[in-house]
Parts: structure tokens; sequence; C-alpha cells
């Protein structure tokens, strides 16, 4: 028996590789507000972990998000800790358990999921996709198979980005 139904086209996806320990990163901040609030549902914005090996605490950040998006709450706490990396980076995992204490999480669960490390494949899985797909820094966006690196300058990527994603969506109507 078939099913009538349409069948609805995937939304299109943005890659955001990021480094919670980067203040290039944080300065994108407000690309990354602007398209959530731009395409809503409509654009799949998945954080994809690229720690570099010049901040000490980055993979423990990044298992860390892993753990927030489990909890719910991955966006708003990545958010929260990009906006104060210097606290990141004087304080390490004492500060990424109190952003999770802070935002209503399970500050406990955090705190043994950094030592039990049970994110840790996710974070190795994306740092290897990212080198295999030539990502060197931070933040770097991939759409539609097409690479944008903003570690220099955000300058006109977001405008590029909702160029793609205006062109994907409009070919799914």
């Amino acid at each position: 028996m078939s099913d009538p139904s349409p069948v609805r086209p995937a939304v299109p996806v943005l890659d955001v590789w990021c480094e919670l320990q980067c203040p290039d990163c944080r300065g994108a901040l407000d690309d990354v507000r602007a398209l959530r609030a731009r395409y809503g549902d409509r654009l799949e914005l998945r954080l994809r972990h690229f720690p570099l090996e010049k901040h000490k605490h980055s993979f423990a950040a990044a298992q860390a998000a892993e753990e927030a998006l489990e909890q719910g709450r991955g966006w708003e706490f990545v958010e929260a800790v990009l906006g104060r990396v210097e606290e990141l980076d004087r304080a390490g995992e004492p500060f990424l358990v109190e952003v999770a204490r802070e935002l209503g999480l399970d500050a406990e669960e955090f705190d043994t999921a950094l030592i039990d490390g049970r994110h840790i494949l996710i974070v190795d899985a994306d740092q290897a996709e990212g080198k295999a797909i030539g990502v060197s820094g931070t933040p770097t966006y991939v759409i539609d198979g097409e690479r944008l690196d903003g570690g220099k300058s955000q300058d006109g990527l977001r405008e590029r980005i909702e160029q793609i994603a205006d062109r994907l969506l409009a070919a799914q109507e």
C-alpha cells in the first residue's frame, strides 16, 4: 500500500565548525544567532567540533557541549561559554560545570561526563571529518558542499550562507 501524502524534503544543513575557546567563534555568534532567527527549523544548524591544540580546554568544552545537547540545551550552553571565553581560559573544566549549573542543567552529570569521556568519540569524529574536508581553523561553515572559512574575517559570510540557504529552500518549493 502506498502513502499518498507528499514526502517533505529534508531541510538544508549548515555545519558550523566551532571551537568553544576560540575568540573568532565568539565573534561569529551574532551571525549564528541571526541565521537561527531567520530560518528557524527551515535550516538545520549543526554544531561540529574542531578543538584546536593551542587551546588547552577546547576538547573538554566540546565534550561539555555534547552533554548540554544531550540535556536539551546545546546552543544555549555554546553561546554561554563562547560569551565568556576568557573565563574558560582561566578556569577550565570547573567553569564548564558552573555554566551548566547556571543554565539549570544537571551539573553533576556534566562533571561525570567530563570524567568518563562519554562524548569523546563524537568530538574525535567531528575533528577527523573536519580535517578530511579541509577545515583548518574556526569558525568554518559548510553548506551544500561549500566551505566558508570565517577565521580571518566574518565579513560577507552570513550573506553568502543566506544566498545558498535561500537557493536551497527555493528549490524545495
